[in-house]
């Protein structure tokens, strides 16, 4: 059956329910399409986000956190959930913060009673452009910083490259110094097959193959050859083609980090390595020469940097510093020492400051009960001078009285013995 419905003042148009209806499904069909696709797309993310969080270094904890309107609009809270929280951040609120995968850090406030990041997050999420459904992973690598890696819900090559990244840190991690500077045979000539990329494009345009050559030197090439890579492995860190006694660095251009067979300057910014060097300088060694093998190179990056910083406070410190953030020092550099690093020079400056220290509040105390003492001394000497007085009445008193006492006894006997 057909209506009629008038479109404007001088037409009629006929209109048919039947396409009404037609239009509805149309419409219906299309929101559920794009229902599933959005359904879609956020498990193909949470499915890389896993795959990036199987990657990570397995030594220290992660997290992965799927984004709500609420993380990245409005009030940009982040919840990283209490369990969490409990078992692998600190009890008190503190600065915490997040390295993105272009290496620039945001510090943030994390909030403890709250498991959560406060101020400092609407940043991070802003200058990321993270959207609602897109999955973070957050990777704990020292007690104050996360290495954040971002799966977008509608998918990015970048995610694809980190992750190539990822597998061959991953591959590369067991080849440490002493392998390398065996130079075996089995170290000869061997290769390291390229990871593929999940996007079959980037695959083609860099075909690259890792070559290990004897003594660890490596050359790296690519299909047009129009690119020295150096001794590029990933994020900067390089392997290491001689291993450097100290003596033979002449300048801060002849200084490298080398962990595990592996130079990590870019772990370290530019003003760290040249305050790192100058400590080096002043003990002519390398401070972390000593060093057990095998210790992540993220987390000897963070001794150094915490080692510089506590070498500065010692330098900046005062009389009136706390006995807490000495202890603090003290326990940390020791700490540090157990694993090997030269700090012993940094411990000895520490000892004589805390003495002097001691010393210092010492005298503050003996000053202070000497006042109190004085104070004493006086109120006593005004008791003293209470006494003399009531001494001195009573003595002229009792003269008084003495002098009276035969006249009184007669007077009294005369009393006595008077007729009634």
């Amino acid at each position: 059956m057909a209506m009629v419905v008038e479109a404007n003042v001088h037409q009629l148009v006929p209109y048919d329910v039947s396409m009404k209806s037609e239009s509805h499904k149309r419409r219906r069909d299309s929101s559920a399409d794009q229902y599933a696709n959005c359904e879609e797309d956020k498990a193909d993310a949470m499915i890389r986000a896993k795959d990036i969080q199987a990657n990570l270094a397995p030594e220290f904890p992660s997290i992965i956190k799927h984004m709500v309107p609420s993380n990245v609009t409005g009030g940009f809270c982040l919840n990283l959930g209490r369990k969490f929280c409990d078992a692998h951040l600190q009890e008190e609120d503190t600065t915490i913060f997040l390295e993105g995968e272009g290496g620039k850090s945001y510090p943030t406030k994390y909030l403890a009673r709250k498991s959560g990041l406060s101020g400092g997050w609407r940043c991070f999420a802003i200058d990321h452009n993270l959207k609602g459904g897109d999955i973070v992973v957050f990777h704990l690598v020292n007690p104050t910083t996360f290495k954040v890696y971002i799966a977008r819900v509608n998918g990015s090559q970048n995610e694809n490259g980190a992750l190539g990244l990822l597998k061959l840190e991953a591959c590369v991690k067991p080849m440490n110094c002493k392998n390398l500077s065996k130079g075996g045979e089995e170290m000869k000539n061997q290769v390291l097959k390229p990871l593929l990329l999940d996007n079959p494009e980037e695959n083609s345009e860099k075909n690259m193959v890792i070559h290990v050559t004897d003594l660890g030197t490596r050359s790296v090439h690519s299909e047009n050859e129009s690119e020295d890579l150096g001794f590029e492995i990933t994020d900067g860190i390089r392997l290491s083609e001689t291993v450097v006694d100290f003596k033979e660095v002449k300048s801060f251009n002849d200084f490298d980090l080398l962990v595990n067979g592996l130079v990590i300057n870019c772990e370290l910014s530019k003003r760290l390595q040249i305050k790192y060097y100058e400590l080096c300088c002043s003990q002519k060694s390398f401070l972390h020469e000593h060093l057990l093998d095998g210790l992540n190179c993220k987390l000897v990056a963070g001794m150094l940097a915490e080692t510089i910083n506590i070498a500065d406070a010692i330098r900046a410190s005062k009389l009136t510093t706390s006995q807490n953030d000495f202890a603090t020092w003290e326990n940390t550099l020791k700490s540090f020492q157990g694993l090997g690093m030269n700090v012993g020079f940094l411990l000895a400056r520490l000892g004589r400051l805390v003495t002097l220290s001691d010393k210092s509040k010492r005298v503050k105390v003996a000053t202070l009960e000497r006042v109190n003492a004085e104070m004493e001394r006086r109120s006593l000497e005004a008791k003293l001078l209470e006494v003399k007085e009531t001494m001195n009445r009573l003595d002229f008193e009792i003269e008084t009285l003495e002098m009276n006492s035969e006249n009184l006894g007669r007077v009294f006997e005369k009393m006595a013995t008077a007729h009634w």
